[in-house]
């Protein structure tokens, strides 16, 4: 096996992984999500009802993705299935996920979803993040040459083309960015659509959320760092736009425009001082996504730029105090954290 050591992370089989991500690691976060992708309740459903027809269980509205407590993280728990039977197709836990992935990605749930998701007054269901991590669904079923990958890919397609098609007329008409560390947040939406369109090929989808992240962004000065986070945070609106904007800018000007964006980057682990108050339970993934926006931002700076080795430290911190708070038993956090921590440790926004 070749490995190529990289900013704590390797290259193995073709794919990022990271240096202390091995498959008992892998084996819990599949755990996790195996345990509620399918588990209905509680939940909680953002569902706009236009009549008492529309009365109905989240398994009927949306049968691919009713489980995980809520669709965004029914959503992105699918993606963390593929993503480590994709990473480990030997594992023990490949098999349930295939069986999990088998059950919920058949042509008729999704026409469902389309169905659900097309209704009077959805528009703005799950937008941008559940529709985010449902094209970050698409580009990993995309990347994995495997004959169920590619048969759970086309049943997913016309899902896919709906979101896309609703950002699109979204993206055009908002003048302003949404600089919330919650759901909101364009810039981490915008990540994560980006991606998909440079793997899926999809130039026009990509041409637009790029000129729209060009507009809100490239001319954001001295973002006030030290006001983060809020009380209930899992995004870092700093650094979520600046890990959007490497994506985007060369090198070097990517340099440039970072200095004078984040002048000074200090940051200390978040604490989770209630693992039962699934609110509070946010600062846990916020030292995820951090320490993985971070290890985004260095992995495009230039080399031997000063600020890289401080940046990297900050990011390892994050790593460990984030992967720590990850308690399984508390389903607060257990139905969506093991997806932060997979994106984190399989180096998935690395490129």
């Amino acid at each position: 096996m070749v490995r190529l050591a990289f900013l704590g992370v390797v290259m193995s089989g073709g794919l990022m992984a990271a240096s202390d991500f091995d498959q008992a690691q892998a084996a819990r976060f599949a755990r996790m999500a195996l345990e509620c992708v399918h588990k209905e309740y509680p939940n909680k459903i953002s569902h706009s009802l236009n009549s008492d027809g529309d009365a109905k269980p989240p398994r009927e509205l949306t049968p691919a993705f009713y489980g995980c407590y809520d669709w965004h993280s029914s959503v992105h728990g699918h993606w963390l299935l593929v993503r480590l039977a994709r990473l480990f197709p030997e594992a023990l836990f490949a098999a349930d996920a295939r069986r999990a992935l088998s059950r919920s990605l058949t042509p008729a749930n999704i026409a469902q979803e389309v169905k659900y998701l097309s209704a009077e007054g959805r528009n703005t269901f799950e937008r941008p993040y559940g529709l985010a991590w449902l094209l970050q669904l698409a580009a990993e079923l995309k990347e994995w040459d495997d004959p169920d990958a590619r048969q759970w890919s086309r049943a997913l397609r016309p899902l896919e083309q709906a979101a896309t098609a609703s950002i699109s007329a979204w993206l055009p008409k908002l003048d302003h960015p949404i600089r919330t560390g919650e759901h909101n947040n364009t810039a981490f939406g915008m990540g994560l659509m980006l991606d998909y369109a440079r793997v899926t090929g999809n130039a026009d989808f990509g041409a637009l959320v790029e000129t729209r992240a060009r507009n809100y962004y490239l001319k954001d000065r001295n973002c006030p760092l030290v006001y983060e986070p809020s009380g209930e945070d899992f995004l870092s609106p700093c650094l979520a736009e600046a890990d959007l904007m490497r994506r985007i800018l060369a090198r070097e000007e990517f340099a440039n425009w970072f200095g004078e964006f984040l002048p000074h980057v200090d940051l200390e682990v978040t604490r989770v001082t209630d693992f039962t108050d699934g609110r509070l339970y946010h600062l846990a993934g916020l030292n995820l996504s951090r320490a993985w926006m971070l290890e985004g931002i260095v992995s495009h700076m230039p080399a031997g730029d000063a600020r890289s080795k401080h940046l990297a430290q900050l990011a390892a911190a994050l790593r460990q105090g984030g992967l720590e708070s990850i308690k399984s038993e508390h389903y607060e956090g257990g139905h969506w954290l093991g997806s932060f921590a997979v994106y984190l440790v399989s180096g998935r926004g690395l490129h």
